[in-house]
């Protein structure tokens, strides 16, 4: 079939228009591509760079979370063959093209942040911010010195690590900078600055107007070289910057600051008067400098002239002397001022209750001042309030409908430990903005208020230490953007519900000292940072997935008896872990070869008292943060290895309740801070002997290897080094973790001759217990050097000798145990001077005489001297027959053999020469008396006096006769 002319003709006829028309379109889309690729604004070259910049990071959802309230990854819109100047966070020149401005904040970055990084080609940058990524605790680059157009820099929150390195003081065109929150999260370690580096920066850097080095270590920066920066500066923030000494007192020079912060330093003495001159402040930032004081006229003119005051953070400064008068000089504050901290000032008295109803006010904190009065009211607040707190204060709060009705607006609330009036908690549910609330140690009782389920936007929630009964409410479980949970010290009782383990935002949750039961679920995130989950009657295994959570910092499951199963391998991965404490459980098998060495950061590890077997580990890394080890209560065999020494930082080791077989171990002597050392109850023998080290054992204030068997005389050595045993320490605190303060030491011990766990060790305790051994010979005078020991046991040993005078210099001692021993003569009539002795123990000895009386004596009963036959008195029912020989005489202890009677008296070999001359001249003339009967006055009277005695004793005998009958 073919075609006729006619029809062919009209078909090319077609074929031809429709060319025609595909040409006039095409023709000009294919002008505007080409246009369009030529006439991108981004140079090539800057493009390519760009792009390199970005593959050298991966996005990872963590890298920004912390800070960020909607991270965002923007480098995901740059696209090869796109113009670079159209991308998220990049901002052009419009004439040259050049890259002017980078904006990559909370782009969700993570990786390393390299010298040879493309980055540093873009040297027309003016504003350049990579803050709140994770660039793995890289350092900052000297090449940052090399923008000479940077005008602005931020990298703050974005892990970087090390020493500030001085090329940054060549930018001199900058204004603001700003490199705070930059920790290195392996250390903990932030950036730093030396002080030839800081100096060149606020000299070079004159048209510096905003500055933020907060949380940057400045320990070695002198705080009167912040008086070389620009006098126009406007903001400068150096918070916790580990600065110290006195603040700078020509402050008065920055005429136009408006922001300054200086919290969270070491500054010291008073907060100079010059401050009043820094007439432009909106804002003021000195808390937590706990030596820095503000005396009542400095406080007064702070509040009279800065008359554009917005906030004012004075938390933790001592303002104890500040009286009413000038506490009410707060009345003087502007209409529009918005936020006051005076948290832990020390403040006493009635607190201007005007102060609560400011229009403007947007957040009140004054807890922890437990002399504070007054009363908050119920009306007329301000409709802006959104931060309250008021714990440990005595301030009446009246949670009623008035006031919960007139707090919608509020976001934090705190009323620990609260003067709280009246109460109606299932109100607080209507405070639905709520992000933060503590009601913690108030006594509330009942179940938790289902209302509180309306608290959506609840991320932490702290309801710890009441009398809150029943289960666990399901509700909370709908609270889902909960971060952090206290629930523990109240009396909830049934199972853990499985949904806290499904939250995924949660990373804090704490549910000890309950009676909770069951098994502890699987978690089904890797979000959680602290567990703690002890003193309840949880069983079972330890879920697996425990030991995977990668970032956990604290996990505690102690003392809940029945917990079982091995310790997994997996705990190796836990890097950033600092306190582990499985103790009081019955986990048994070994303990993960890793357990020595796989976590820096880790400062307590407490596995006593279950059934572990093997050896102690045995890899024990250098660079370590343990402070406190605790391996007590189990069967671990072996030797215990030098190696541990690389715990240079341990101040609590206790390794007792074992079968550790060994000698001494001497090289514990080298370890500096060791404070309580327990190697009780195993099969330790030898000698041990004198310390070989300088200062040995010289913070030592608990020492017990008792009941083991050591042999030979007792270590007079050691004593003489055990400095911290020397002196008492007057501060009752609790012994504590210093890498994690919150974490307080406990210890099994015997006191007062009873096992007892303390779960808390008050700085005060000095104990030294040799008990259980096999010592000889006699008990050294150097003991008594021990003038701070509250406990002092040598009992069920071999020593020998006399109970030594001078033991009566141990003023502090409240138990004595000498106890099963060879110990012969008296009692020093000395102890009794011991006000605080309750418990001694001199039983089953060898000694002799009078028991002394009065004082300390008539409270101790039969069985403190039983076992000693030569013993008399009333507390044994046995009297005592013309025994009037003294006590023992005291001698000085630091005067060795040569000791005087009396400071300035006679020596002992001028006694011992006048004895020998009487003794001779006495026989001599009793000699010649006696021989001759002359004088025979002087006869008569001896023999006079020898019948009287005779007759006396005869009569003596026949009343001890009637009595026994």
């Amino acid at each position: 079939m073919g075609f006729s002319p006619p029809c062919l003709s009209q078909s090319l006829s077609f074929f031809l228009l429709l060319f025609h028309f595909h040409s006039t379109i095409s023709s000009p889309l294919s002008s505007n591509y080409s246009s369009s690729s030529s006439s991108h604004l981004c140079a090539h070259r800057q493009s390519l760079s760009l792009l390199q910049f970005k593959q050298s990071f991966s996005i990872d959802s963590s890298a920004s979370s912390e800070y960020c309230q909607y991270p965002f990854p923007k480098t995901e819109s740059w696209k090869e063959g796109t113009d670079c100047c159209l991308w998220d966070g990049v901002s052009c020149d419009l004439k040259t093209g050049h890259v002017t401005a980078l904006d990559l904040s909370c782009s969700m970055l993570y990786g390393t942040l390299l010298p040879n990084k493309s980055l540093f080609s873009l040297h027309h940058l003016q504003h350049l911010d990579l803050s709140f990524n994770d660039f793995n605790s890289s350092h900052i680059s000297s090449r940052f010195g090399q923008f000479s157009s940077l005008t602005h820099l931020n990298l703050s929150g974005s892990d970087l690590a090390g020493q500030v390195p001085s090329e940054i003081s060549h930018l001199s065109k900058m204004v603001s900078l700003d490199l705070s929150r930059n920790y290195d999260l392996v250390s903990l370690e932030p950036i730093s600055f030396d002080k030839l580096s800081f100096d060149k920066l606020v000299r070079n850097l004159t048209k510096l107007r905003e500055l933020d080095l907060s949380w940057v270590n400045m320990s070695l920066v002198v705080p009167d070289s912040l008086m070389n920066l620009s006098s126009s500066l406007s903001s400068l923030r150096l918070y916790y910057c580990r600065l110290k000494g006195k603040l700078p007192s020509s402050m008065g020079k920055f005429k136009h600051l408006q922001y300054l912060d200086l919290g969270g330093n070491d500054f010291t003495g008073s907060i100079p008067y010059d401050f009043e001159q820094l007439t432009e402040l909106v804002s003021l930032g000195l808390s937590s400098n706990n030596d820095l004081s503000l005396e009542p006229i400095s406080f007064h003119k702070i509040v009279q002239n800065l008359t554009k005051l917005r906030e004012l953070d004075l938390g933790s400064v001592n303002m104890s002397l500040v009286s009413q008068d000038f506490f009410n000089s707060l009345t003087n504050l502007s209409s529009s001022f918005s936020s006051l901290y005076l948290s832990g000032c020390g403040l006493q008295g009635k607190f201007p209750g005007n102060i609560f109803l400011l229009p403007n006010l947007e957040s009140l904190y004054l807890s922890y001042n437990e002399g504070l009065t007054g009363s908050f009211p119920s009306s007329n607040l301000s409709n802006v309030l959104y931060g309250l707190g008021l714990s440990n204060t005595r301030i009446s709060v009246y949670l009623e409908n008035d006031l919960i009705s007139n707090l919608k607006s509020l976001e934090y609330m705190s009323l620990r430990n609260c003067n709280i009036i009246r109460s109606d908690l299932p109100l607080l549910g209507n405070l639905t903005q709520l992000i933060y609330l503590r009601l913690s140690s108030n006594n509330f009782n009942g179940q938790i208020p289902s209302s509180f389920k309306n608290l959506v936007h609840l991320r932490y929630l702290y309801l710890d230490s009441n009398k809150f009964v029943g289960q666990v409410p399901d509700f909370l479980g709908s609270l889902s953007n909960l971060k952090s949970l206290n629930l523990y010290d109240n009396l909830l009782n049934g199972t853990i519900p499985s949904f806290f383990f499904a939250i995924p935002s949660l990373y804090h949750l704490d549910l000890h000292n309950n009676n909770l039961i069951g098994n502890i679920s699987e978690l089904q995130h890797d979000s959680l940072l602290y567990l703690d989950l002890s003193n309840n009657h949880l069983h079972g295994a330890i879920p697996s997935s425990i030991f995977k959570q990668e970032n956990l910092q604290v996990l505690i499951l102690a003392s809940n008896s029945k917990l079982t199963g091995e310790i997994s391998s997996s705990i190796c991965k836990l890097r950033f872990l600092h306190v582990l404490d499985l103790s009081n459980n019955s986990l048994s098998g070994s303990t993960p070869l890793c357990l020595g060495n796989f976590s820096n950061m880790l400062s307590v590890l407490h596995l006593g008292m279950n059934n572990l077997q093997g050896t102690i580990p045995s890899t024990f890394s250098k660079d370590n943060s343990l402070e406190y080890l605790n391996l007590n209560g189990n069967e671990f065999e072996g030797k215990i290895l030098s190696s541990i020494i690389n715990y240079a930082m341990l101040e609590v080791l206790d390794l007792g309740n074992n079968k550790i077989e060994d000698t001494f171990p001497y090289f514990l002597e080298t370890l500096p801070k060791l404070q309580i050392l327990v190697l009780k109850s195993n099969k330790l023998q030898g000698f041990v002997k004198g310390p070989t080290a300088h200062n040995s054992f010289s913070k030592l204030q608990i020492l017990d290897i008792s009941d083991n068997d050591f042999s030979g005389s007792l270590p007079t050595g050691y004593f003489n080094s055990l400095e911290a045993m020397m002196a008492s320490d007057q501060n009752m605190i609790y012994m504590n973790a210093t890498n994690y303060s919150s974490y307080v030491y406990s210890i099994e011990m015997t006191w007062k001759g009873v096992e007892i766990e303390f779960p808390k060790i008050q700085s005060t305790i000095r104990i030294l217990d040799l008990s259980k051994n096999n010592f000889t010979g006699e008990i050294p005078k150097v003991i008594a050097k021990l003038k701070a020991l509250q406990q002092l046991n040598l009992s069920h040993n071999s020593l020998t000798g006399h109970i030594h005078s001078s033991l009566g210099n141990l003023i502090n001692l409240e138990s004595l145990d000498l106890s099963s021993n060879l110990l012969t003569g008296r009692i020093p009539t000395q102890l009794g001077g011991l006000t605080f002795l309750a418990i001694l123990n001199l039983s089953h000895n060898q000694l002799e005489g009078r028991i002394p009386s009065g004082e300390q004596f008539n409270t101790f009963t039969a069985t403190s001297f039983e076992g000693n036959l030569g013993l008399c008195g009333f507390q044994v029912l046995k009297e005592c027959y013309g025994d009037e020989a003294p006590s023992l005489l005291p001698s000085s202890f630091d005067e060795g053999d040569g000791s005087t009677l009396f400071k300035d008296g006679f020596g002992w070999k001028a006694v011992t020469m006048g004895y020998g001359c009487g003794f001779v001249f006495g026989v001599a003339t009793g000699y010649i008396v006696f021989r001759t009967k002359k004088p025979s006055w002087f006869f008569r009277m001896v023999e006079d006096i020898w019948n009287l005695k005779s007759k006396k004793t005869k009569k003596n005998v026949g009343r001890c006769g009637d009595r026994r009958n």
